[in-house]
């Protein structure tokens, strides 16, 4: 490894071979890693609650989707009734699991216990009074018994937000759930109706346009499957099967463990849908082994970033905010999976051609081959996920079933895991998986209850339809100017908020504007999508940046640089898709093989200019780096002329450095 390569690590920081485990370096053997350790927290008795909230949610979630009707029991509640009890199963299991504040990370206070029970209590009591709510019109008067219930549960779901998402996502919860309180004096068309402070609070809890609305509805009807089903993959040891696939494809290859991070936490991420456990789950195998390739920490930290944070967008399964946003599209899930394929695989053949271009260019070499597992032994392994992979996308794209696919494709894992010891479902691994199952959605259910107090707030004041069209008017039919305050309006509530919640506070805002200037509905959406994802990659904020750069013991704000300018792809595919939905699948196969083709071209002379190396070339100086950067700009402008003039500038460039290359190896001895 050459002295480029050496970056210091932050005082305390154990060396990177230190701190991975011996058997996460050796990516022959991934499958036979012990298992991990029980979290921390919850201990003891909490645990034992954890494991009983959990068990209990899970077969309600099952009881539901299957009608099972409590196998003969006759249980089988009404849809806001199973909501009401969902809710308060995972926010109990939310306090329990989620510490109130730094300090008690460790250990479950007596606090916890109660906000557990005020979030228990009330909902048992709503959802079995499930249909008087709909019947009587609890939403408008209510008795003063459901009235303390709903307010009890309304304190539940402000602590379980600021719990799971922090002080900023609370106080928009707050400030958005309050509207209606003072709707009335706000000027021009932030005016809307108002509400008292019961009438606020009976709309918020018993109304189904807020914390049960659809942002809910979708996590109890399609979202809790996936999180079981990548949590199975998980502690099945799936994950570490899709790495050693890498590695034994493109480990040999130059840059061959950067090639490895991008394809195995690509794939990873795809079926799981959360960035950060992404991150945590690869780095510690990807990052050291890049940083033995050559590739400085830095730069090793950011493509783990990228590549995590583009997982999300990556089909079959992206991330619970692709199903809300089928759902308020009122689309199959199918199609909004099919529309973000191309985007998605533009992205990572970007990150693919960087990698590869700076191995190239700094003569970095692949893994040795006693490092790798061979094809043949990998596959033997790990049939079993590949053929979960499979049943997950038959049902799911094949039959259009999506509420059934993960559990179809978590139970074939199970079924072929258990013919391999070190795989199958022990005691051990079966109290792990519950747990973790328990702690993703009990995160979940806390994040988007508190997000369905905006959503509530917004549509019973009328004030999301008045801001969409007023947005148009200020606008002036300028379709860019409107992208453009899109995109940086994502940006910026990105940075505050978790995606899904930036997502759906402008899909209900930004959106419909968008979709009213006559651009494509899948498009705007994922438009506000992509955007709100950039910050995980963009200081100052950069989560998956800085969690990648603790693993590779970079500096936080160098590697968020490092991953903008890797990532700058994600910058630039919106504008691309939102002018030319052939690139979403909307449009006719030629047009679609075009759009592919540009913006293919487009990206090659973007990636060529970020790492001045270009195939056939060789190592490009800095004009013709600026000349291709602007030729790959000009290229993905929606308009003929700028794609022939960026064509043409591409052209010259690439003739300059052919040039240039030929003198230099005549002027070399």
């Amino acid at each position: 490894m050459t002295n480029a390569t050496e970056e210091s690590l932050p005082p305390g920081t154990p060396p990177i071979a230190a701190a991975v485990p011996a058997t996460a370096q050796d990516p022959g053997h991934h499958l036979r890693t012990p298992d991990p350790e029980p979290p921390p927290r919850p201990a003891g008795l909490a645990r034992a609650a954890t494991y009983l909230l959990g068990g209990i949610g899970v077969l309600l979630a099952i009881n539901q989707v299957f009608l099972l009707d409590g196998l003969g029991l006759g249980f089988q509640p009404l849809g806001n009734s199973y909501l009401y009890y969902l809710i308060g199963i995972f926010l109990a299991a939310a306090f329990l699991t989620i510490p109130a504040r730094a300090a008690d990370a460790g250990r479950v206070r007596w606090y916890d216990w109660l906000f557990g029970a005020i979030a228990l209590g009330p909902a048992l009591y709503l959802g079995w009074n499930g249909l008087n709510i709909i019947q009587q019109g609890w939403e408008y008067a209510a008795p003063l018994s459901a009235q303390i219930a709903a307010a009890l549960m309304l304190i539940a779901v402000l602590e379980g937000v600021r719990r799971a998402g922090g002080p900023i996502l609370l106080a928009t919860a707050v400030l958005f759930g309050s509207y209606p309180l003072f709707a009335d004096y706000m000027p021009g068309f932030l005016w809307g109706t108002s509400f008292d402070l019961a009438g606020t609070i009976r709309a918020h809890i018993l109304g189904v346009e807020s914390v049960i609305g659809i942002p809910m509805q979708v996590v109890a009807e399609l979202v809790i499957g996936f999180v079981i089903f990548g949590s199975v993959l998980t502690i099945t040891k799936g994950s570490d099967f899709f790495m050693d696939l890498a590695a034994a494809l493109l480990g040999h290859t130059r840059g061959g463990p950067a090639k490895v991070a991008v394809m195995g936490s690509g794939i990873l991420g795809s079926l799981s849908g959360s960035v950060i456990s992404n991150i945590l789950t690869s780095a510690p195998f990807t990052v050291p082994t890049m940083r033995r390739a050559g590739y400085p920490a830095t730069y090793a930290a950011a493509i783990e970033a990228c590549a995590s944070t583009g997982a999300t967008l990556m089909p079959p399964v992206m991330g619970t905010v692709a199903f809300i946003m089928a759902s308020f599209l009122g689309v199959a899930y199918a199609d909004v999976a099919t529309a973000a394929f191309l985007p998605a695989l533009l992205f990572y053949v970007a990150l693919l051609l960087q990698v590869d271009m700076y191995a190239a260019r700094n003569g970095l070499r692949g893994m040795a081959r006693d490092e790798i597992p061979s094809v043949g032994s990998t596959l033997m392994e790990g049939w079993p996920y590949l053929l979960g992979l499979v049943v997950l996308i038959y049902v799911l794209m094949g039959l259009r079933m999506e509420t059934y696919s993960p559990y179809a494709a978590s139970v074939t894992m199970l079924v072929a895991t258990a013919f391999n010891r070190h795989t199958r479902l022990t005691w051990t691994r079966a109290k792990l998986l519950l747990m973790d199952i328990a702690k993703n959605i009990a995160s979940l259910v806390a994040v988007l209850a508190g997000i369905g107090l905006v959503v509530g707030g917004l549509s019973y004041t009328g004030v999301a339809g008045a801001f969409s069209r007023e947005l148009l008017l200020y606008a002036g039919g300028s379709i860019p100017l409107m992208l453009m305050a899109g995109a940086i309006t994502s940006f910026v509530l990105g940075m505050g908020m978790t995606v899904s919640a930036c997502y759906i506070f402008l899909s209900i805002l930004l959106a419909p504007a968008l979709i009213d200037a006559g651009l494509n509905p899948l498009g705007s959406h994922l438009f506000i999508l992509y955007w709100g994802m950039l910050s995980y990659i963009t200081p100052p904020v950069a989560l998956a940046s800085i969690t990648a750069a603790n693993i590779a013991g970079s500096n936080p704000i160098r590697t968020g640089f490092y991953s903008m300018r890797l990532g700058g792809t994600l910058f630039i595919l919106p504008f691309i898709f939102i002018y030319d939905p052939a690139l979403i699948m909307a449009g006719s196969w030629a047009e679609i093989v075009k759009a592919v083709g540009i913006a293919g071209i487009a990206i090659l002379a973007l990636t060529a200019a970020f790492e001045g190396y270009l195939y056939g070339v060789g190592r490009l100086g800095m004009v013709t780096r600026v000349m291709l950067g602007v030729a790959g700009a000009l290229t993905i402008i929606p308009e003929t002329y700028s794609d022939i003039a960026g064509l043409a500038l591409m052209a010259v460039a690439i003739g300059i450095a052919l040039v240039a290359a030929r003198r230099t190896q005549k002027v070399t001895p």
